[in-house]
């Protein structure tokens, strides 16, 4: 089963949280809240999406649903091929959730975003991969020292307690000890525990660096390996808990 989560960003505090989870098997495809949905409706008036109108349903259709199928560009688009270049994914392998999984599936109109979750891959390690976050609010340098990363080349993770947005955001800088972007937020609980068990060995490296004009929030690609601890399970806080296992809808996506 593949899963990914939905996350909606309060445009008054910037606060995100996860309120949604998309998963992808046997040829359907579920759409369930989380509790951090009712958080985010307590803290930040968050209310429920048109096409999922009930927190505690469960909605199921043999298609993608809308709110994720307008995410993605189409294959038709001149631009598809270099899309796909940038995300590193082969053309063979570019189902709906992959492409959703390593773009994000941001898009202007609104504030989510869409993120995966990590599997446990056949030598027993985390993996996953992402691109930087907040690359346009470095300094011009910075963003000019991303393009000369060669593939490979190693990452470190800092801690930001500063942050004035969020205390537990997570800086990648090289070797040299020059800032390239943050690690994604969703990753942040889940990267404190992997390094506070295995910090020698929680590796992040350059994946691929697309050259300008790439957009910014496509620009450095990385990726992260790490022990996968016994007894662990990413994203596992409560807020990640589906409302409800009770499919609302069958057949066709909600519109």
């Amino acid at each position: 089963m593949k899963t990914l989560f939905l996350a909606w960003q309060d445009p008054n505090s910037r606060t995100w949280f996860p309120v949604g989870q998309l998963t992808h098997e046997h040829g359907l495809y579920r759409f369930s809240y989380l509790q951090g949905a009712l958080e985010a409706r307590e803290q930040a008036g968050f209310e429920p999406i048109l096409s999922f109108p009930q927190f505690d349903y469960s909605y199921v259709s043999s298609d993608l649903f809308p709110l994720f199928a307008n995410r993605l560009l189409r294959s038709s688009r001149p631009e598809y091929k270099d899309f796909i270049q940038w995300l590193n994914i082969p053309e063979h392998q570019d189902d709906p959730i992959a492409l959703l999984a390593r773009s994000g599936g941001k898009r202007k109109t609104d504030n989510f975003e869409v993120f995966p979750c990590p599997e446990q891959e056949a030598d027993g390690n985390y993996h996953i991969h992402f691109f930087t976050h907040g690359l346009r609010h470095f300094p011009e340098a910075e963003q000019q020292h991303v393009q000369t990363l060669p593939p490979d080349t190693p990452l470190w993770l800092m801690h930001d307690l500063q942050n004035p947005f969020d205390s537990r955001a997570l800086v990648l800088r090289t070797e040299d000890r020059h800032q390239v972007g943050y690690c994604p937020r969703y990753l942040a609980q889940d990267l404190y525990e992997l390094v506070s068990s295995f910090p020698e060995q929680v590796k992040a490296k350059v994946e691929r660096v697309n050259p300008s004009p790439t957009p910014l929030q496509f620009r450095l690609l990385c990726n992260l390996t790490a022990p996968w601890l016994e007894g662990f399970e990413p994203f596992s806080s409560p807020s990640y808990h589906p409302l409800s296992e009770a499919p609302a809808t069958m057949g066709s996506a909600a519109s």
